[in-house]
């Protein structure tokens, strides 16, 4: 049974080919900057390491549309309440204000440390309750 009138053919495919990927990407990249402009996107790893030289914590981020967006921040519980977090969050700050960006925008989680943000000045924009089960995802944003 169709659900669809569209005249394309519609498959799931759980590995698409490099070449399938680097045609929606092109596809999609090209939608986006005929509306917004190039997307200009440039990753931020900031890693902390221990005096082993372990890694212990850090930040990956990456910049686009003039915004930082940062997807990582982790401690390892040993480093937590230690103030590397804070400093790590401040050196990406640092970063995305040297490329000119208007702010910082991340999710946590509920069972993160999402009062870690506010106290960086960072507001809540936006909430999923019950992602996942039993918790919830929680967005902040810092305008410079």
């Amino acid at each position: 049974m169709s659900i669809s009138k569209s005249p394309l053919t519609i498959a799931q495919e759980a590995a698409p080919s490099p070449e399938t990927i680097g045609a929606f990407a092109d596809g999609f990249e090209a939608y986006n900057s005929r509306f917004a402009g190039p997307e200009n996107e440039t990753p931020l790893w900031l890693i902390a390491r221990d005096a082993e030289g372990a890694v212990c914590g850090g930040l990956k981020g990456q910049t686009s549309w003039d915004w930082l967006y940062v997807d990582w921040l982790w401690i390892a519980d040993a480093h937590q309440r230690t103030g590397a977090g804070s400093e790590l969050l401040a050196r990406a700050e640092a970063f995305a204000r040297g490329r000119n960006c208007a702010g910082v925008f991340l999710n946590t989680y509920s069972f993160q440390a999402p009062e870690f943000y506010p106290r960086h000045g960072y507001t809540e924009f936006g909430r999923l309750e019950g992602f996942p089960t039993g918790h919830r995802q929680i967005w902040f944003a810092k305008r410079f």
